[in-house]
C-alpha cells in the first residue's frame, strides 16, 4: 500500500474476491430494468462477482482511490439551486452561484479522461510490483469492465457505500475515482471488524436533493431517471417529464454529492489532468451551443465529454437553454439550430424554444 501511495494515489486497499453475496440484488435490478439502455450491464452474467472468472488466476483485488475535484473551479453551480437541506461544509462551488445560463458539468469531467490517467497509473503500479516486490500476473480496470469496483473497494477498507450508491469515505467524501488490480498474488485483505462502518446514520440528503428523484430509497438507484444517465447514457431523447428538472446540467449531474456532509472533507486533485480544460467550468451555455463539430472534436479530445457525441452535446444544451432566462442572446442561438440536419437536436430544440417563448 505504501508504494501504491508513493505512485500517487489517494488511498490503497487490498480485497478477496468473494463477492457471490453481491448476486441476487444486482440481478434484481437489472430484472427491474433499472439500468435502462445500458445494456452492457446485463452481460458477463457471473463475470461481475466472480473475479477470478472475468481474470482467470485472479486471488486478489487490490484496490486504489484517486482524487478529481480541481483545485481551480471556477464554481458554476446545479440549477435551480436547493435551499435549505445542504449538508453543513458540503463542496461550496454548488452554492456559489444561481446563474442558470451558465453550464455546469459533473466535476469529474471537466478536465483529461480519467480512464486514460487511471489506467496509466494502474499499469505503473502493478508492473512496480513486479519490479519492487514480487512477480505477478494482473489485469488493471478503472470503470472499463464488469467489475463491482464499490463492493470491491467497501472490502478494502477504503470506504461504505452511501445511499447514493457511491462509495463514502470519512477522509475524503466522494470525489474520487476508483481503480482496480486483479492479481495472481495472495494477499491479506482487511478483517470485517476493520472495515469503513456505515457512517450515514439518519441522514437523506442526497435522497431529497435528486432533481428527479433517480434514488428511489437508500442504496437504490433507477437509472433511467437520473440526470447523468440521461444527459450521458441515453442515445434517444430525453423524456419530456425530466427536462425541467435537468436545469442547467448538461453532462452528469453532482447533486447528490454536493450535498453531502461528508464532502466538505474532499480532497483537490494532485494530478494536473483533471484540471478544468477549455473553461468548461465558468463557460455560458450560448458559448458551447456555438460550438460546431469540429470544436467539440478537437476541444474535447482526451475529454470523458466526447463519448457521447456532437448530437447528444447539443441536445443536452437545448434542453438547459430552455430552461434558462429568457434573453435575446438565447432565443437567437436557439433559433439558429432550429432546422439542425439531425431530428434529436431539432425535438429538443423545439421544445427549448417553446420553453423560452412562454415565458
Amino acid at each position: 500500500m505504501q508504494l501504491g501511495e508513493r505512485m500517487g494515489f489517494s488511498a490503497v486497499g487490498i480485497a478477496d474476491i468473494a463477492l457471490e453475496s453481491e448476486a441476487e440484488g444486482f440481478q434484481a435490478w437489472i430484472e427491474a430494468g433499472h439500468h435502462g439502455e445500458m445494456e452492457y450491464m446485463a452481460r458477463h452474467g457471473s463475470k461481475r462477482w466472480q473475479p477470478d472468472e472475468l481474470q482467470p488466476g485472479t486471488q486478489s483485488v487490490i484496490c486504489v482511490a484517486l482524487d478529481y475535484s480541481p483545485k481551480h473551479d471556477a464554481g458554476s453551480a446545479p440549477s435551480p439551486l436547493v435551499g435549505e437541506g445542504w449538508g453543513e461544509g458540503a463542496v461550496t462551488a454548488a452554492q456559489t452561484s444561481a446563474n442558470n445560463n451558465q453550464a455546469y458539468l459533473s466535476r469529474y469531467a471537466l478536465g483529461r479522461d480519467y480512464h486514460k490517467v487511471l489506467r496509466n497509473k494502474l499499469q505503473a503500479f502493478a508492473a512496480a510490483i513486479n519490479n519492487e516486490i514480487t512477480p505477478h500476473e494482473f489485469r488493471v480496470f478503472t470503470d472499463s469492465a464488469p467489475v463491482m469496483e464499490i463492493p470491491l473497494a467497501a472490502k478494502a477498507g477504503l470506504g461504505w457505500r452511501g445511499k447514493h450508491t457511491l462509495l463514502l469515505s470519512r477522509e475524503r467524501g466522494s470525489m474520487f475515482f476508483l481503480g482496480e488490480i486483479y492479481t495472481s498474488l495472495k494477499l491479506a485483505s482487511p478483517e470485517p471488524h476493520d472495515l469503513a462502518a456505515d457512517h450515514c446514520g439518519t441522514c437523506n440528503a442526497c435522497i431529497d436533493v435528486c432533481p428527479t428523484k433517480a434514488i428511489t430509497g437508500p442504496h437504490r438507484l433507477d437509472a433511467r431517471k437520473c440526470i447523468s444517465y440521461l444527459t450521458i447514457e441515453l442515445k434517444t431523447a430525453i423524456p419530456v417529464e425530466f427536462r425541467k428538472a435537468i436545469g442547467n446540467r448538461i453532462y452528469g449531474c453532482d447533486d447528490c454529492q454536493l450535498i453531502c456532509p461528508w464532502n466538505k472533507f474532499a480532497r483537490k486533485a494532485t494530478v494536473p489532468d483533471f484540471e478544468p480544460r477549455n473553461g468548461l467550468d465558468s463557460a455560458t451555455l450560448v458559448e458551447l451551443f456555438a460550438w460546431t463539430q469540429a470544436d467539440f472534436n478537437e476541444r474535447l479530445q482526451g475529454s470523458p465529454i466526447r463519448r457521447i457525441g456532437y448530437e447528444r452535446w447539443l441536445r443536452n444544451i437545448a434542453v438547459a437553454l430552455g430552461n434558462a432566462e429568457r434573453t435575446n442572446e438565447i432565443l437567437t442561438a436557439l433559433q439558429a439550430q432550429a432546422h439542425h440536419p439531425a431530428a434529436l437536436v431539432r425535438e429538443h430544440v423545439d421544445w427549448a424554444l417553446t420553453q423560452i417563448e412562454s415565458t
